[in-house]
């Protein structure tokens, strides 16, 4: 009968697939701010995060649903989560900082890195690899309007929550230019 246990029980945090720390450890020891970005089913959230024995403190928040504020309905799209890393880089002025996307697989195009390039936009400095970012045409919202006049009528019964905010099919890039120019005016 064995009397050592050659098995380790994870953290806790680990076991819940929520912390992945080795990652996690790499990122605190660049003493660098976090750029923490996560993705819910139904907004995007991005933080500027920085260390503390303590605990992590949070510097500035920005989500997705702040975006109405500025004429932007989208809450978890490609152009929303460019517009949240837009807000979280005005909202912090020019930090240095690195990309914090937890468990996530990184895959290139996607939202997070969309948000990482509206941070470094508006005045944050991240690395990055510019083939991880989505398409221009993605961020600034031509490929939504090519994709509603692709559906045609059937349009209307996708983006009726859109519409019901008051969003005319069409013009998604209009509404983003617009939205991007109101948050641009917003001082750190």
């Amino acid at each position: 009968m064995a009397h050592k246990s050659t098995f380790e029980v994870k953290f806790r945090r680990r076991r819940e697939e929520k912390t992945d720390y080795k990652k996690r450890l790499a990122l605190v020891r660049s003493k660098k701010l976090r750029i923490v970005v996560r993705k819910t089913n139904k907004r995007i959230i991005a933080q500027l995060v920085k260390f503390d024995k303590k605990g992590d403190i949070t510097i500035t928040t920005a989500d997705s649903g702040e975006l109405k504020k500025y004429g932007w309905y989208g809450t978890n799209n490609t152009p929303s989560a460019y517009l949240t890393g837009f807000l979280l880089g005005k909202k912090a002025g020019k930090e240095q900082c690195v990309l914090d996307i937890g468990r996530k697989h990184p895959s290139h195009g996607s939202g997070v890195f969309a948000t990482l390039k509206g941070a470094s936009d508006a005045g944050l400095q991240a690395p990055f690899n510019p083939e991880a970012l989505p398409s221009e045409e993605r961020i600034n919202g031509k490929t939504l309007d090519a994709y509603t006049v692709k559906l045609g009528e059937k349009a209307k019964i996708i983006f009726a929550n859109y519409i019901k905010e008051g969003m005319t099919l069409g013009s998604f890039n209009k509404a983003f230019e617009k939205a991007k120019a109101e948050i641009a005016k917003v001082k750190a």
